[in-house]
């Protein structure tokens, strides 16, 4: 999918260099494609970055430490979350302690989820720019 701005490409690099703990975890059992599902890492969509994301399924993983639940995170984390949905995107959030607790189960867990989830209705009709921008994308 190239449907991001150059700054989201820009931070997910720098995010990818820079995982916190649970995302580290979680990459190293994802990255061995569990149940011959593919994830990447970080991965720009819009003006935005998600942690990880399955592109057979059209879903994004949001790793979710306490961080989410302080301020207006919450609220971001909606807005986010619905501008993905609008583009055929299906959102799944985990918390950072059950990471913590078995990254391996939690990695098992969300390949299962994405090897059984068909790809969104909206995902047909999502439109994708084939040389990247920003049109329409949110800020």
């Amino acid at each position: 999918m190239e449907n991001h701005t150059i700054r989201s490409l820009t931070s997910a690099r720098k995010q990818r260099r820079e995982m916190s703990l649970p995302e580290g975890l979680l990459w190293n059992q994802l990255r061995q494609r569990p149940h011959g599902v593919k994830f990447r890492n970080h991965h720009p969509i819009g003006s935005m970055v998600v942690d990880f994301y399955c592109a057979a399924s059209r879903t994004a993983i949001e790793v979710d430490g306490i961080s989410h639940d302080m301020g207006d995170n919450p609220r971001r984390d909606l807005k986010r979350d619905a501008w993905l949905a609008s583009q055929g995107v299906a959102i799944f959030r985990i918390a950072a302690k059950d990471i913590l607790h078995d990254p391996a189960d939690v990695a098992d867990g969300l390949a299962r989820l994405c090897a059984n989830q068909p790809p969104p209705a909206a995902a047909v009709a999502a439109a994708t720019s084939p040389s990247g921008g920003d049109s329409g994308v949110m800020e």
